[in-house]
């Protein structure tokens, strides 16, 4: 049962990773709080483990193919860095039913949007705004996706992928490799805070899900990077509400 629940967290946390860039938590931690009784905030905290390697390896992946802007997505994670550990310190304050529920809707919202209204900016349209611009819209996003990274866990990868597409101007595969970057040091000291101040999870229940979550982030990256930018669009809608739907299914059906 152990097994069966962390390679569906996995593959789900996975492919939403590699093609979207959204966190492996959206998906980890309602299946292993629902199927395996783990604390919400233990399971948030193993989602954002999981979440470390799978996009680290998405953000090479998107290094690799040109889809990864380092030098103005580091100006972003520094904001991300410092209030992630706000929002995980508040989150342990919460009751566990409080946790995730924004996360869902982000996730719905956006699939609605890549299929009804694709990102089709182009890097030369991306490039044309002005570095102060774009300096500052990046600290008022990173402080906002920080909080919420690290209140819920499953939020930042959501709203990092709406704040450079729609706020910033992003074309979409930049985006998400961006978002993948950003999102392997915010996971990273996300998952750090929450074992910190909560309880180390099972370690084959931890190891099981980044090593599934990391192979179908892999795969799934390498597929978005040779896919056309609508077709990538609609693809990454369909996987944002597929995901949802389940994330939905698992809170209020089981």
């Amino acid at each position: 049962m152990k097994i069966l629940v962390c390679f569906v967290a996995g593959a789900g946390a996975g492919i939403g990773t590699g093609f979207a860039g959204m966190s492996a938590a959206a998906i980890v931690s309602p299946l292993l709080m629902t199927f395996l009784g783990i604390p919400a905030y233990t399971a948030v905290g193993v989602g954002l483990a999981s979440d470390v390697l799978a996009s680290a390896v998405s953000a090479y992946t998107y290094k690799k193919n040109k889809n990864l802007d380092i030098k103005n997505g580091l100006v972003m994670m520094a904001c991300v860095l410092v209030f992630t550990l706000v929002g995980s310190w508040v989150s342990s304050l919460l009751p566990n039913t409080v946790m995730g529920n924004f996360s869902v809707f982000m996730t719905l919202l956006l699939g609605v949007k890549f299929i009804v209204k694709p990102v089709m900016t182009t890097k030369e349209t991306m490039e044309s705004v002005p570095k102060k611009t774009r300096i500052i819209k990046s600290i008022i996003g990173g402080v906002l996706i920080g909080f919420i990274c690290g209140f819920v866990g499953a939020g930042g990868g959501m709203m990092m992928l709406l704040v450079l597409t729609s706020f910033l101007g992003y074309e979409l595969k930049t985006a998400v490799g961006t978002s993948v970057f950003i999102m392997t040091f915010t996971a990273l000291t996300g998952a750090v805070s929450h074992f910190s101040i909560g309880e180390m999870p099972d370690l084959a229940t931890l190891i099981l899900c980044m090593v599934f979550t990391l192979i179908w982030a892999r795969i799934a990256a390498v597929i978005a990077n040779k896919a056309k930018p609508k077709t990538l669009n609609r693809v990454t809608g369909i996987v944002l509400l597929a995901i949802s739907a389940v994330v939905l299914a698992v809170n209020y059906i089981f």
